[in-house]
């Protein structure tokens, strides 16, 4: 039990350190600090909660990797709450978003080498990619316009149309376009976030990621209509075990499958990608 807390605890240090590096360095101010501070408990609670759940003794190599990415997402997070009242600090937002996508790619590349794939990794892993693009179409959303928070929210909105909808929480069978499309949304929203296009473009790079989003769930939700009646024993088979758990989007991690933000990467094992 020590360890479960020690790690949860470790991430919420880190997310008030650097919370307080960006209040030296950038000013920033009160309302980010509350913003990601909040992060940073909620962080802690729901990660400690999902160890104990799982069973897992603490954190793996691949989940430690995992935690360094929502501690900048935290960040972020504070970063976009700040830039309502006061200047946004461009070129930091844009640093702590790059380093949290390229750690995506690593959590995944150490869980494989260290051998240490887990469920709980997969959806520790696509809930910080999720939450990554749910504040990103957000920050984006006003310059945009606000139909870009559509791409955010689509994986949230699956996991609220699986509580009426039992057979979406069907398995999904591996497909590399559900990484292709993950990747795209996080790449066309921390790109447009930059402030390195202009406007024409951004939004044109938005569209492109929304309509691939769309194409990867739609799909995915056409194939678990069509199983639906074997979706819907494997869900059944599930509640028993985890109820009320929302389903996991298509991972590398351990794999549960879908659209990631789908940020949904299909890796193997259960459904935040396409």
């Amino acid at each position: 039990m020590r360890t479960v807390r020690n790690g949860p605890l470790a991430g919420l240090v880190c997310q008030v350190a650097l919370l307080a590096a960006l209040a030296a360095t950038v000013g920033l101010g009160v309302a980010g600090c509350l913003v990601g501070f909040a992060h940073g408990v909620a962080q802690y609670a729901l990660l400690r909660h999902g160890l104990r759940r799982s069973g897992a003794v603490g954190l793996r190599p691949a989940d430690r990797v995992t935690l360094t990415r929502a501690v900048l997402v935290g960040g972020v997070t504070a970063l976009v709450a700040d830039s309502v009242t006061s200047p946004t600090p461009v070129a930091v937002l844009a640093a702590l978003t790059a380093v949290a996508l390229a750690l995506d790619w690593l959590d995944g590349q150490v869980a494989r080498r260290t051998g240490t794939t887990s469920a709980f990794g997969a959806r520790f892993d696509m809930e910080v990619d999720a939450f990554l693009i749910l504040v990103l179409s957000a920050y984006v959303a006003p310059a945009v316009g606000g139909w870009a928070l559509a791409v955010g929210a689509m994986r949230y909105a699956f996991v609220a149309a699986s509580r009426p909808l039992p057979w979406l929480h069907g398995t999904l069978p591996p497909r590399w376009w559900r990484k292709v499309v993950a990747a795209v949304q996080g790449v066309a929203l921390a790109v447009v976030a930059a402030g390195l296009l202009p406007a024409a473009l951004s939004v044109a790079l938005v569209a492109v990621a929304l309509a691939l989003l769309v194409e990867s769930f739609g799909r995915d939700v056409w194939w678990l209509w069509r199983h639906r009646p074997a979706a819907a024993r494997q869900a059944g088979a599930r509640s028993a075990a985890a109820a009320g758990t929302p389903p996991a989007i298509g991972h590398p991690r351990g794999e549960p499958v879908g659209v990631l933000p789908h940020p949904a990467q299909a890796r193997p094992a259960a459904r935040q990608a396409a």
